[in-house]
């Protein structure tokens, strides 16, 4: 059913609750078309005028009709107050320990994804509406003592696997909508609120890379769908020399060489499948409004971490 309906894979712990649901939703709305229309189609053939030439105005008297809206009501409630009650409390309620959890801000703005992280103190540093410019878009007062170590990017959300995130949301202009399709998060970002987000991913980018990857002949050339994919591994000549990297894109001209090497199948991958989309109409610009979620293991993110914190040394302060 996942399938049928077209879903994504799952790369976070609250995903198969939420698919589960949908699933189950789902399956109600196939039962009720089905039902209603055999008896749209009953109705028509047992109640046609050649059979009931003369209209009865006391019509049918069974209860039929009534059990069976009685059980729909029922199922209804079963699973607003047995699956969607509870999912809500757990999504959205119960949210962790920022102790226990990596805490980010993001500010959504016409037309990019401001993200701040507290830096190795845990503490975000002041803002100030008045410092917000080109190159501050978040006016973050470096002055402050707490904010002399916070880290921010633009369109880039890097995060740790396996453990939770929580994402402080809000918006600089107008309504936007911060959509991560593969962790099952939506939510809106409102001017002048700040809405907390939560969730826990369960893949690195490069283990959903893997996941999604395909194996393609190049028998007849390099398929068309080939060239919007990045391989996984190195395909090299018999000579150890690099075709195309790990990362790397194949194009036509590359094809002889694979060939020459004796390369019949690549495999290969979206480049970016963690998307940071803005699933509200925000202006023109809206289809600019693009990110990029990387999800490392702790080291990597650390690593990461390491080296935003040595850059932000070499700037001069302010």
């Amino acid at each position: 059913m996942r399938q049928f309906l077209g879903l994504p894979i799952d790369a976070s712990a609250q995903g198969p609750s939420i698919d589960n649901l949908l699933v189950m939703v789902h399956w109600l709305m196939f039962v009720l078309f089905i039902g209603w229309l055999s008896y749209f189609i009953f109705t028509l053939i047992r109640f046609r005028k050649s059979r009931n030439p003369k209209a009865d105005y006391h019509g049918v008297k069974g209860h039929y009709s009534s059990y069976v809206e009685v059980g729909v009501a029922l199922t209804e409630v079963v699973l607003l107050v047995g699956f969607a009650f509870p999912l809500w409390a757990a999504r959205v309620n119960k949210i962790p320990d920022e102790k226990d959890a990596t805490v980010v801000r993001m500010v959504a703005e016409q037309f990019a994804w401001n993200v701040h992280y507290p830096g190795p103190d845990g503490i975000f540093g002041r803002t100030d509406i008045n410092l917000v410019s080109s190159d501050n878009p978040l006016g973050l007062d470096r002055t402050d003592p707490y904010a002399k170590d916070d880290i921010t990017t633009i369109n880039q959300l890097n995060l740790p696997v396996d453990k939770p995130i929580i994402i402080e949301l809000s918006s600089k202009d107008v309504i936007h909508s911060l959509n991560l399709p593969l962790f099952r998060v939506k939510q809106d970002a409102i001017p002048g609120q700040m809405v907390k987000v939560w969730f826990q991913p369960t893949m690195t980018t490069t283990q959903i890379r893997v996941t999604l990857s395909r194996t393609f002949s190049l028998a007849n050339g390099i398929p068309e769908e080939l060239a919007t994919l990045t391989s996984l591994e190195d395909y090299r000549a018999k000579d150890s020399t690099v075709i195309v990297g790990k990362g790397g894109s194949f194009t036509d001209d590359l094809l002889p060489q694979l060939r020459q090497a004796g390369i019949t199948d690549v495999k290969a991958a979206p480049d970016t499948p963690t998307e940071i989309a803005c699933a509200q109409l925000c202006g023109l610009g809206h289809y600019r409004m693009r990110g990029f979620v990387t999800v490392q293991t702790p080291e990597e993110y650390a690593g990461w971490m390491k080296d935003q914190e040595s850059q932000l040394q070499q700037q001069p302060q302010q």
